[in-house]
C-alpha cells in the first residue's frame, strides 16, 4: 500500500543518507530487486533459502554449508532500496542491490548465511502489514535486535557451530554491532561502511535522530575482536565516524583509500577477507 508511507520533511530525513547519497557501484553484479531474482542467484551458488519468523518480524535467510564449522559466518543485509528522493522512501525496502548476499557469496568459509531486513522480500501482501517505521526511524529498534537475536539461536545450533561470526554491510553493521554487545558466542564482528555511531552520523548530515533505533555507541561494553572497513571516499558514512566508535568500543579500523559507500567491497571482498583472517589488516 504506497499511501501507508509519509512525505517527510528535511527534519525528518533521519533515513535518507543512507542510500539516496550513496553512489552506484558499477561492478556489483546486476541482481536483486525481488526475492525471485535474489533466491534464484543464491541458488545458483548453492545457497538454499528459506523464510525465518521471530516476533512480528519474517526475514529471508539464505544458507550454505558444505561441511562442519565451529564458526558460522552470518552477512546481514543493508538498508535496501535507495529512495526516490531526499524526502520520501521507497514504498518496498527490498534491496536493488543486495551487497551483503554478494559479499557472503565471496565467502569460502564451510558454513555461511545470509540475512535481509524486516519487511524486505516479502510479498504485497505481507508488506501492507509491515511498518515503514522498520525502514525509516525503527530500524534498528529492540524488538528488531531481539528477532535477530531469537534467528542467530536457531542458525547456530542448526549448523552445529559453537560461535558466530557476523558481518554486516552499512545498516546491516549496525545491526551486528548491537548483537556484538549482547552474546557471548559472537567471536568476531565485522562491518563494512557502516554508521556504528549513530548519534554522530545523523549529526554529522544534520539530519533527525533515528527516533527508537538503539544506537551502538551507547550501549553499554566492547565489541569482540574484528575489523571496520570504511571506505577513504565514503560521503555517506565517513571514515571519522567509525574512527570515533572503535576507539570507544573496540576492534580495528581498516580504510580502503579509493572506496565509496558501495565501490569496490563486492568486487574486491574474497582478498580482503583473506587479509583480515590472516591478520595482515594494520591499524
Amino acid at each position: 500500500m504506497r499511501d501507508r508511507v509519509p512525505t517527510l520533511t528535511k527534519a525528518a530525513l533521519s533515513s535518507a543518507a543512507f542510500l539516496f547519497l550513496a553512489a552506484a557501484c558499477a561492478n556489483l553484479d546486476a541482481f536483486g530487486g525481488s526475492r525471485a531474482a535474489v533466491v534464484a542467484w543464491g541458488g545458483e551458488r548453492n545457497f538454499v533459502s528459506e523464510d525465518m519468523d521471530a516476533g512480528r518480524f519474517r526475514l529471508l535467510a539464505l544458507s550454505r554449508q558444505t561441511g562442519s564449522a565451529a564458526v558460522l559466518s552470518i552477512y546481514i543485509e543493508g538498508d535496501g532500496a535507495p529512495w526516490p528522493n531526499p524526502y520520501r522512501p521507497p514504498p518496498d525496502p527490498t534491496p536493488t542491490r543486495p551487497v551483503a548476499l554478494a559479499l557472503a557469496a565471496g565467502d569460502p568459509g564451510p558454513a555461511v548465511t545470509y540475512l535481509g531486513r524486516p519487511c524486505q522480500y516479502l510479498a504485497a501482501a505481507e508488506l501492507a502489514g509491515c511498518s515503514p517505521d522498520y525502514w525509516i526511524k525503527r530500524r534498528f529498534a529492540p524488538e528488531v535486535i531481539a528477532a535477530y537475536d531469537d534467528i542467530l539461536s536457531r542458525l547456530k545450533a542448526r549448523a552445529g557451530a559453537a560461535n558466530l561470526r557476523l558481518v554486516g554491510y552499512s545498516g546491516g553493521g549496525v545491526i551486528a554491532a548491537l548483537l556484538a554487545l549482547r552474546r557471548p558466542d559472537i567471536v568476531e564482528v565485522v562491518t563494512i561502511a557502516a554508521p556504528l555511531a549513530l548519534a554522530d552520523w545523523t549529526a554529522h548530515h544534520g539530519i533527525s535522530p533515528l527516533a527508537g533505533s538503539l544506537d551502538p555507541q551507547g550501549e553499554a561494553g566492547h565489541l569482540p575482536q574484528g575489523i571496520h572497513w570504511v571506505g577513504g571516499r565514503d560521503k555517506t558514512v565517513p571514515p571519522a565516524i567509525v574512527a570515533g566508535f572503535v576507539a570507544r568500543k573496540g576492534g580495528r579500523l581498516a580504510t580502503m583509500p579509493d572506496f565509496d559507500h558501495e565501490c569496490c567491497w563486492t568486487r574486491d571482498w574474497p582478498a580482503l577477507l583473506s587479509r583480515s583472517r590472516n591478520k595482515e589488516i594494520t591499524p
